[in-house]
């Protein structure tokens, strides 16, 4: 039997983890009675700065069970950041294996098992993969497709329609934390240390309780993160755009000086060329504001700020 640290990052969950905490420990006394986890397995919550209650019920949690542990986060820092800290929690208490997953269980809890099994089998790293995106709007299923077909091209590897819900073993999770970036993306960074891997497939569920903190900005600074992160794709197409624009221009003006000499416009050639001279401006703001990003987060990145802060710590094996 091995040693599972089940990792929850939790931001205002007040509403919802009453509930999801009922089921999660119920699943967990089932693995433990099953003999699939040892008795130095633990339920580990790690607290965004959250604005809520939600810290009291994590702390009464782990007053009322052993297998609980709790981290405070000094102030929110962001969903990657807390499972971040979970899983450099659980290497420090020499962890078998991992399993990350958010505390609203729309990934589905029930694969729990079959990921134990693959990691019995062998495999260091298991990912949680949907099996469909019925349940998603249009927008959100092609903006998805999209951002992964653009990822591949880009040369980066990623597993598709995977999020953060996987199980690590040891040696894949000691590698994992050697990466030291502040801008952090963990859908990008597990691929990156091999291992043997696999996937098991699930059904996304619905929200029981409480609402998504995800927002439409949230995942799109997300997006931003892995894009800039593991590709310098976009600076190269912004240099071939910038000479299609450059030869489209030219071609532009030579078309409206022979059009406006043979006297075929009647009206000055500058009128023509405004729209041209400012599609070429807001192009190249865009361009900027692109370049300023990737700028921006080397600066990030060599500064080397600690990531985040942990106020307090509550478990069993640290009274």
């Amino acid at each position: 039997m091995k040693s599972l640290y089940w990792i929850f990052p939790c931001y205002n969950e007040e509403e919802c983890l009453p509930f999801s905490y009922k089921e999660i420990n119920e699943k967990f006394n089932s693995l433990l009675n099953s003999n699939k986890i040892s008795q130095e397995s633990r339920l580990v919550f790690v607290n965004d700065g959250s604005k809520d209650k939600t810290w009291d019920l994590i702390s009464n949690f782990a007053k009322e069970n052993k297998y609980v542990a709790g981290l405070k986060f000094s102030r929110n820092k962001g969903h990657q950041y807390a499972v971040e800290a979970g899983l450099r929690y659980a290497s420090s208490k020499n962890a078998d294996f991992t399993i990350t997953m958010d505390v609203d269980l729309q990934d589905d809890i029930n694969v729990i098992d079959e990921m134990i099994d693959k990691y019995y089998e062998g495999f260091e790293v298991v990912y949680g993969v949907r099996n469909d995106r019925k349940s998603d709007s249009f927008l959100k299923r092609a903006t998805a497709n999209g951002y992964y077909a653009f990822m591949k091209n880009a040369g980066v590897e990623m597993i598709s329609n995977a999020a953060d819900f996987r199980l690590i073993g040891s040696k894949a999770l000691a590698a994992l934390l050697s990466y030291n970036e502040a801008n952090l993306f963990l859908r990008g960074l597990v691929p990156q240390v091999g291992y043997p891997s696999t996937k098991v497939e699930f059904k996304r569920l619905k929200r029981q309780k409480g609402k998504t903190h995800y927002s439409v900005s949230k995942m799109f600074n997300l997006a931003i993160d892995g894009i800039t992160a593991f590709s310098d794709k976009p600076l190269r197409l912004l240099s071939r755009f910038g000479i299609a624009i450059i030869i489209l221009a030219i071609i532009a003006m030579i078309t409206f000086g022979i059009l406006n000499l043979t006297n075929v416009l009647a009206f000055s050639i500058y009128y023509y060329l405004f729209p041209f001279i400012t599609l070429n401006v807001g192009i190249l703001l865009i361009a900027l504001g692109i370049v300023g990003i990737y700028i921006g987060r080397i600066n990030i990145e060599t500064k080397q700020r600690p990531h985040y802060f942990i106020e307090e710590i509550i478990a069993s094996d640290n009274e």
